[in-house]
């Protein structure tokens, strides 16, 4: 995950497109803790599947804008703007199709692939792109957590812990989650403490170090976004038979993972994986009232929510530099990283 290596693509103008493909511009991608989630579980999931290299290296992907160059798709003509699924590159060749509910993928190496990634989304410029690039993917999953915790009557508790509570999916579920009552505690390094405290979305913040200086009242559901044993390990340990839901999402901190089953007390943590999630409510509520739910949804996270600051890296040698930082997880939470490629 820490060795990175840039490689020149065909030009633009030497790429000759078969019947159905197009050429897309990359104009910009956001780069979060959650594009290293999909490395980190690059294998298990298929995320190294989408846009596949040649070779043993692997390619991180990516939510961003793009625009049509050049196409061979009547229905998806030159100038057409998405906002979708991409690699980490300056222009792609892939292959769209135009369906009733919006642009889709149908390269034959990501057919079976989550259809949560395959869809694109028509875009015009706004105001808002790069906060909707830097939100509405990590949003989406917390959105989507929501709604299993709220059908499944919040597993019986009133009171969540989230890990990694600065990270941008973990704040988004905390204030979900705050707006339907319930109580969410988050937990965070010393470096994030303040920026936690202050954010709003949490009821109360702690510590890792801290976690067990103070008791947890009641029936407790575990959210893990940071994927470190230790802190699953505390977590379970000071709840014991009190958590009665033990969800993993992520793994900002870098590890292996969660203890393996059988060695805590309490549920065994369970992998929530958001595009199963998306596709049971797609075939719910139809896609078009999905969408329109996360949409007023997300626009009122970030009308309610003004913390976050947005900076722009340009060209490959400011991506490797942002990748590492985020990578070592010191970026600073408050921040957005957008990235064009060019």
């Amino acid at each position: 995950m820490s060795r990175t290596e840039v490689r020149a693509l065909p030009a633009p103008e030497a790429v000759v497109l078969e019947d159905g493909e197009v050429l897309l511009d990359i104009e910009r991608f956001a780069l979060t803790a959650n594009n290293i989630t999909y490395g980190v579980y690059g294998d298990r999931l298929g995320y190294w599947r989408f846009f596949p290299a040649d070779d043993t290296w692997g390619r991180i992907p990516v939510w961003g804008f793009a625009t049509v160059r050049r196409s061979t798709v009547e229905t998806i003509p030159v100038g057409t703007r998405l906002f979708g699924y991409l690699p980490m590159a300056t222009h792609l060749v892939t292959r769209l199709e135009r369906r009733p509910w919006g642009v889709v993928d149908v390269s034959p190496h990501r057919a079976e692939l989550p259809a949560a990634y395959n869809s694109l989304v028509e875009a015009a410029p706004g105001p808002l792109d790069d906060q909707i690039a830097l939100l509405r993917p990590l949003f989406l999953t917390a959105f989507l957590l929501d709604d299993y915790f709220a059908e499944n009557a919040d597993f019986g508790a009133g009171t969540f812990i989230l890990s990694s509570a600065s990270s941008k999916t973990a704040l988004a579920l905390g204030w979900l989650l705050a707006r339907r009552g319930v109580q969410v505690i988050g937990l965070t390094s010393p470096r994030n403490a303040a920026f936690v405290a202050g954010v709003g979305c949490y009821a109360e913040s702690r510590t890792y170090d801290a976690f067990a200086d103070s008791p947890v009242e009641g029936r407790v559901v575990f959210v893990d976004f940071a994927g470190d044993p230790g802190v699953v390990a505390a977590v379970h340990n000071s709840l014991g038979d009190r958590l009665t839901h033990s969800a993993v999402v992520g793994s900002t901190h870098q590890t292996d993972g969660p203890v393996g089953p059988g060695r805590l007390p309490g549920p065994r943590p369970t992998f929530f994986f958001a595009p199963e999630r998306l596709r049971q409510r797609s075939k719910d509520w139809g896609g078009e009232a999905l969408n329109a739910r996360i949409q007023t949804a997300l626009e009122a996270f970030i009308a309610d929510n003004d913390w976050l600051e947005v900076t722009t890296h340009t060209g490959s040698e400011a991506l490797g530099a942002i990748y590492q930082t985020v990578l070592a997880g010191a970026a600073r939470p408050e921040e957005g990283h957008m990235v064009r490629p060019g």
